[in-house]
């Protein structure tokens, strides 16, 4: 369970700093609807992100609104969010070739269970 609950937050970061990279205005709220996670844990990455120096924080000088930020990948950042695409991308290959290997094996079975004439029509 503890591998899951790591490899989720290492997803939600990824996601994050990927977000993030493509657009750094975006807000914490705005982040958590597309991920479909709650704020407060989207806050939470957050902090998590400021504190390891992947992301630093930034007010919007042109912003009426003076609690909107900025949030910006840091070099370190940028460096880490490579290393999680290729975490991430390994996870999700192996996702599919198990998921490819259970499809085939269904089909297999539903091939051996049909009679003759059934496995003709389709």
């Amino acid at each position: 369970m503890t591998n899951r609950r790591a490899e989720f937050q290492e997803d939600v970061q990824f996601q994050v700093l990927q977000r993030l990279q493509e657009n750094p205005g975006l807000s914490q709220r705005s982040m958590a609807k597309e991920l479909n996670i709650s704020l407060g844990s989207v806050n939470f990455c957050f902090q998590a992100l400021m504190e390891k120096g992947w992301v630093k924080a930034q007010n919007f000088s042109q912003n009426c609104n003076k609690l909107g930020y900025v949030y910006l990948l840091t070099p370190s950042g940028i460096a880490e969010k490579s290393k999680l695409t290729t975490r991430f991308l390994k996870r999700k290959l192996e996702e599919y070739e198990t998921l490819r290997q259970e499809i085939e094996q269904l089909k297999e079975q539903l091939e051996a269970e049909l009679p003759d004439d059934s496995r003709q029509a389709s």
